[in-house]
């Protein structure tokens, strides 16, 4: 049905070859200076919770507006799949944005491997509410107009390889792995859908006060791109239809959306693989989401320069508020029983 799908959406793959890929901004990579930075791991749809987690840690108000002045706040992605409502949640991200910007403050929305996911239209860990949030009253018809043109095409192609065409048999795949609000959510997450093009403008990494922000991960392998090509290596594939997935940045193992291995490596066998990273990447500290804590607690490792900040958001695993912080005190991990210290990582003039 892989190769349905292809077809149902193969007007997107043509316009996404004739996008330009966004420039990155060097700036990104370069930010020093800051007073406060508040970090959020992974959302997957659970936007009461994330609603919750930016209360507690003072950045919106009761009416979910910017209330942090001129902190900056750092959403290390996935905020899409496995939950209901990452719809609401994106929008909240991209309102809170602005409303940072005009108060001083800055929100760093990064791509995690499920915006990337989203984007390339890999469908795997959707779930029925986000579907549901792209319904429409025309869905039933932007849907049906969608299968005549696919099966238009199979048939055709059918008739080209002098098979028989099962129509009965292509309605109800099609039917099945076509849910309404699914024509309307890839368009939204096309390069020119509102969250589409939103998100390629967005980086994979940020680098504030020498501290490095992203998804998954950085390898041994990727230390040497540095920030700022990693940022721009992304984007490009994002807008290549032609990318090979197996080798992308954005999609392989050791790739910065991806790998695993900063929070699964034993810490003494791979301590002097981390000292090369840090210094290949230019930074005394990673923080990374994607792989979800065992505690429901913040976790840092190898003596602090590794924090892992997916304590589990989503009702499904465990539903716990969790963010960092980073001022001129240090690291502090914050949960709705109170701050816990970590360690000696320090932001602005703490350093």
């Amino acid at each position: 049905m892989r190769g349905l799908r292809a077809r149902v959406f193969v007007g997107l793959a043509l316009a996404i070859a004739c996008a330009a890929p966004p420039s990155a901004a060097d700036s990104a990579c370069d930010i020093s200076g800051v007073a406060r930075v508040v970090a959020v791991g992974d959302v997957h749809g659970a936007h009461d919770n994330f609603v919750a987690v930016l209360r507690m840690a003072g950045l919106i108000d009761a009416e979910d507006h910017w209330s942090g002045g001129r902190a900056r706040l750092v959403q290390t992605g996935d905020v899409l799949d496995r939950g209901p409502d990452s719809r609401k949640a994106l929008e909240l991200l991209m309102r809170l944005e602005k409303e940072a910007d005009k108060a001083g403050g800055s929100v760093h929305a990064l791509l995690g491997n499920h915006e990337v996911m989203r984007m390339r239209g890999d469908r795997r860990y959707v779930s029925a509410g986000e579907y549901e949030a792209f319904r429409t009253p025309d869905s039933e018809k932007l849907r049906e107009r969608y299968y005549h043109a696919a099966a238009a095409e199979s048939r055709k192609r059918s008739k080209a390889s002098k098979e028989a065409f099962d129509e009965a048999a292509f309605q109800q795949r099609f039917l099945a792995e076509t849910p309404l609000g699914l024509v309307e959510m890839q368009e939204a997450f096309g390069p020119e859908g509102r969250y589409g093009r939103w998100l390629r403008g967005h980086d994979t990494v940020v680098r504030i006060d020498g501290v490095a922000f992203l998804h998954g991960g950085i390898s041994p392998a990727v230390a040497p791109l540095g920030c700022a090509a990693i940022n721009d290596q992304v984007r490009a594939e994002l807008v290549d239809p032609q990318v090979d997935t197996s080798k992308a940045l954005s999609t392989r193992p050791d790739g910065p959306l991806w790998y695993r291995g900063l929070a699964q490596e034993d810490e003494a066998a791979f301590a002097s693989a981390l000292e090369g990273i840090l210094g290949a990447f230019g930074a005394r500290a990673l923080v990374v989401g994607h792989t979800v804590t065992r505690t429901g607690r913040i976790q840092s490792r190898f003596a602090d320069r590794v924090v892992m900040i997916d304590a589990g958001m989503l009702p499904a695993f465990g539903g716990h508020l969790a963010a960092l912080e980073l001022g001129p005190e240090g690291m502090a991990a914050l949960y709705p029983d109170g701050p816990v210290r970590l360690g000696p990582a320090k932001a602005a003039d703490g350093r």
